[in-house]
C-alpha cells in the first residue's frame, strides 16, 4: 500500500495574511519586509541583505555625525533641507506661482485649469467654489497629470480670473500668474 502525502506547511504573513511568498504581491510590501526579515529569512534573503546595508549605513551617519570639527568644538551647523529621491536625484520645491491653461475639448468647449493656487495658502475646495459663484460655471477640484491638484472651470475664463484671483486672496501676487499659450508659458501682467 501507498504512504500517504503529508500536508504542506505554509507560512503566513503576519501582517498581510498572504504565504510568505507572495508577500511581494501583496497590498503593502513595504510593512511586511520587517517580519519577513525575522520570521522568514530564506524566502527573501535579499531583504536580509538590505538590511543588513542599511544597518552599516546607519552606523556610518552616527559615526559621521558624531565627529570633532578641527577647531576642537562641536559643529552647529544644521543639516541642510534637500529631500533626495531614489537614484540620488534631488528634489526641487515648487516655485509659488499660478498657472491657468485654457484647454479646448470637441473644437468649441473649453475648460480653463488653474494650478498652483494651494501653494499661496489658499484651500482647494473653498476656491473651486467661489469660482464657480463668480463665472455661474461648473468647478471641481481634480488630480492633474502631475498628481497634483487642480481646479478645472467649465467655460473659457481667462479674460477676468486674473483680476478675480488677485481681489480674492491678496496673498497671490499678479506677478506670479501665468498662463500657458501654444505651450509656453507667458506671464498674466
Amino acid at each position: 500500500m501507498a504512504e500517504k502525502p503529508q500536508p504542506v506547511q505554509v507560512l503566513y504573513c503576519g501582517v498581510c495574511g498572504l504565504p510568505a511568498e507572495y508577500c511581494e504581491f501583496g497590498p503593502d510590501f513595504e510593512k511586511c519586509k520587517p517580519w519577513l526579515i525575522q520570521n522568514a529569512p530564506d524566502v527573501y534573503p535579499d531583504l536580509l541583505k538590505e538590511a543588513n546595508a542599511k544597518e552599516t549605513d546607519k552606523v556610518s551617519d552616527q559615526l559621521q555625525s558624531t565627529s570633532i570639527s578641527a577647531g576642537g568644538g562641536s559643529s552647529t551647523s544644521k543639516p541642510e533641507e534637500v529631500k533626495r529621491l531614489p537614484g540620488g536625484k534631488i528634489k526641487k520645491k515648487d516655485k509659488q506661482e499660478v498657472i491657468i491653461e485654457k484647454v479646448v475639448r470637441n473644437k468649441r468647449k473649453c475648460i480653463t485649469t488653474v494650478k498652483g493656487l494651494e501653494l499661496f495658502g489658499v484651500k482647494l475646495s473653498d476656491a473651486s467654489k467661489k469660482l464657480g459663484k463668480k463665472f455661474a460655471t461648473g468647478a471641481s477640484v481634480v488630480k492633474g497629470p502631475t498628481e497634483k491638484e487642480q481646479i478645472d472651470v467649465q467655460g473659457d475664463i481667462s479674460y477676468d480670473i486674473v483680476e478675480f484671483i488677485t481681489d480674492t486672496w491678496h496673498d497671490v501676487p499678479e506677478a506670479a500668474i501665468f498662463f500657458i499659450e501654444d505651450g509656453k508659458k507667458v506671464p498674466a501682467v
